[in-house]
């Protein structure tokens, strides 16, 4: 892959428990191109969110590495910003402050406050913001912390955004506006983006290429390339095509065989009674 901004490398996680040792990951290999929008997806337990953690440098691996621009990952870093499903908002402090803070104090003076001043607006801006940036984050929606959170997450240009099921606990019709506004966002800020997601419709609506995870130990099934528009130019519309259906469908199925849902979902027909749906034939799908 030319030009590879993140380079995953045989990794691996592994915890201490009670009852032994608990491999997280085994042997995650990947790439992500510089500017490539990668979601990651898989049934509960098959450590998206671990993956995610080594990426940031939140944790260590047990085996493996994460590199990035060549260079290995030894622990949190300014070219690396993540963004969690809770926020993270510091509640003291107004919607612009928030968006500020993450400058740190390296921004106390002269050209660095000013820089920092004029990133901040121009992030208020792009995520619409500027109307709210006097408010406190307890008086905001969901949908609107979350775009503090990524505003503040952008504030130090990142080279790679990790984002945590941002949006798990929007509901469908926020959820859609996020989409519309990250898409937005990327086309302008142009950011490397590794996205975990439960939601696959919303991988495929977002993402370049869609990584599935299988569990038992977390490890990779299987990577699949959207094969539909560029993410820039998706509109909403894109969700009703058959192509769209037709992809989400493939991976809730892999997804669903690979966590063992679907055996048993199976068993639970045969236990109960209950059929499988006969497959439709050509006519009748038309």
């Amino acid at each position: 892959m030319s030009d590879v901004k993140l380079a995953i490398r045989s990794l691996s996680k592994s915890f201490a428990t009670r009852e032994g040792v608990f491999t997280a990951l085994a042997d995650v290999s990947f790439e992500v191109a510089a500017g490539e929008f990668v979601a990651v997806v898989g049934a509960s337990g098959c450590g998206k969110s671990s993956l995610l953690r080594l990426i940031a440098g939140l944790e260590s691996p047990s085996g493996g590495d994460v590199l990035q621009g060549g260079q290995p990952v030894r622990g949190p870093g300014r070219d690396r910003a993540m963004v969690f499903q809770d926020y993270s908002l510091y509640p003291w402090l107004t919607v612009a402050q928030n968006v500020a803070f993450s400058r740190g104090l390296s921004a106390n003076r002269g050209r660095d406050r000013a820089a920092s001043a004029e990133r901040s607006n121009l992030l208020l801006g792009l995520m619409g913001l500027a109307r709210v940036a006097g408010a406190y984050p307890h008086t905001l929606s969901g949908g609107m912390r979350q775009r503090v959170a990524i505003a503040r997450a952008l504030q130090n240009e990142p080279d790679v955004l990790l984002m945590d099921e941002p949006f798990g606990a929007l509901d469908a019709q926020t959820r859609e506006v996020m989409h519309e506004l990250i898409l937005h966002v990327l086309a302008s800020e142009r950011r490397t983006i590794v996205f975990v997601t439960h939601d696959v419709e919303e991988a495929v609506y977002l993402a370049d290429r869609i990584i599935v995870l299988a569990p038992g130990p977390g490890r990779i099934d299987s990577i699949w390339p959207t094969e539909l528009p560029p993410s820039l130019t998706r509109t909403l519309e894109l969700k009703q095509a058959a192509a769209f259906s037709s992809l989400a469908g493939r991976i809730r199925a892999r997804i669903r065989e690979t966590s063992g849902l679907q055996s048993d979902i199976a068993a639970l027909r045969r236990l109960t009674g209950v059929k499988s749906p006969e497959p439709r034939s050509a006519s009748e799908r038309s």
